[in-house]
């Protein structure tokens, strides 16, 4: 199985990333993306991280992607074209503090992401629902489409238990791919995707659902 979502001391992770690759290899994962968090890097250390995880690579019997959790703002991404162009993918995620009653600006930001062609994941979306308040379903109808018209895939984490399970069936029936994440901090929770592996199935999600599939 995979896990796309991990984090490592280049962010606020506390394991190298050598560590969350052996710990995958020890998990039997099929494949692992390295995500550290976009705004912790200059330009010298993401050259560096980049260069480790391609060496790494080379040396797991895992499959090993080059990727990051960027962060999404009302004026766009914080992820540039030549930074993207050397990663695998790009998880976009809301890291942002919203008053009760703000869903819109929570769905807007994520519209944000979804139109920006350097992205290819939205995280853990809808982890603050339950503060915020939860959209309607055809604001959620409105999301999938977009994501559908765009190609972009969704995150099922098992770190916030999101998203929920009608709204990874309706990814599902529309062809939008998901992701499988732990959004681990520390390498011993690489590869925890138990929640997130047990909603995809229990919504009919099937190998080919999945993002990068062709690799698992």
């Amino acid at each position: 199985m995979m896990d796309l979502h991990t984090h490592t001391v280049f962010s606020d992770g506390v394991g190298e990333i050598s560590d969350n690759i052996a710990r995958a290899e020890q998990r039997m994962l099929k494949l692992i993306g390295i995500s550290d968090h976009m705004h912790y890097f200059t330009p010298k250390t993401f050259n560096s991280y980049v260069f480790q995880i391609k060496r790494f690579k080379k040396e797991s019997e895992v499959k090993v992607l080059a990727g990051i959790e960027a962060n999404i703002f009302p004026g766009g991404v914080d992820i540039t074209d030549n930074m993207a162009d050397k990663l695998d993918y790009v998880i976009a995620s809301a890291h942002v503090w919203l008053e009760p009653g703000r869903a819109e600006v929570y769905l807007d930001l994520i519209k944000t992401a979804l139109r920006d062609e350097n992205v290819d994941v939205i995280g853990h979306f809808g982890n603050l629902f339950p503060h915020i308040g939860y959209p309607k379903e055809e604001e959620l109808i409105e999301i999938i489409e977009l994501a559908e018209a765009n190609g972009k895939a969704f995150e099922i984490s098992s770190r916030y238990k999101v998203p929920e399970l009608g709204f990874v069936r309706a990814c599902i029936q529309r062809g939008v791919k998901l992701t499988l994440g732990s959004d681990a901090h520390m390498p011993e929770d690489v590869g925890r995707v138990g929640w997130a592996l047990k909603l995809f199935r229990k919504a009919g999600g099937k190998d080919e659902d999945l993002l990068f599939s062709e690799l698992l």
